[in-house]
């Protein structure tokens, strides 16, 4: 495939902010109307944006060299979901201090070794917030899990062979694990 050059530099496709009004600010999301100027000088009145605070996921490898994977509900999908450990970030923390919290209290497994594989957003056309994805490697299990109140997770532990085959059968509905996921997989050598 061949790319044809532009002569409009990416910078001229940035829409000018003009206002914005809250609708609903919330414990988990906020929700705010923009209006915008497109380039072309047309007017868009009312640009819904849903607020959220950062997120973190790690591809989570245990010591004996097994994927920590976790069993969860998700209400507005109505699907218990397969995912990696994973949450927000909390006001104060940074990404890594985030997902060594998360891992803890969701896993009870205890990581020092971090590597940042990726920065992604779920939906930047609506949301506006992105997720550090981690590999996290040599895992040890420290605790219990320390859930929060709106959380019950099973844990699950599987091989790198296995999380393949769950991806190719498509078993990981959680489209932000299934990227950490791929990252991870190409940096240990498992994808080529």
């Amino acid at each position: 495939m061949i790319h044809e050059l532009s002569t409009m530099s990416y910078n001229e496709l940035i829409w000018k902010k003009l206002s914005s009004h809250y609708i609903h600010k919330g414990p988990w999301a906020t929700l705010r109307t923009d209006k915008c100027e497109m380039p072309s000088g047309h007017i868009v009145e009312d640009y819904y944006v849903l607020e959220y605070n950062n997120w973190v996921n790690a591809v989570a490898i245990t010591e004996d060299n097994k994927v920590l994977m976790v069993h969860q509900y998700r209400h507005a999908a109505e699907i218990v979901s397969l995912e990696i450990p994973g949450g927000v970030i909390d006001h104060g923390e940074t990404p890594e201090q985030a997902m060594r919290r998360e891992l803890l209290e969701e896993t009870g497994y205890q990581f020092d070794d971090f590597e940042l594989l990726s920065v992604v957003y779920a939906n930047p056309s609506t949301a506006n917030n992105h997720t550090h994805c981690y590999l996290a490697r040599g895992g040890k299990k420290v605790q219990e899990q320390h859930l929060d109140e709106q959380e019950e997770l099973i844990v699950e532990t599987f091989t790198i062979p296995e999380v393949k085959q769950l991806l190719m059968d498509n078993k990981i509905a959680q489209s932000l694990h299934c990227t950490g996921l791929f990252y991870a997989l190409v940096k240990l050598g498992e994808l080529k």
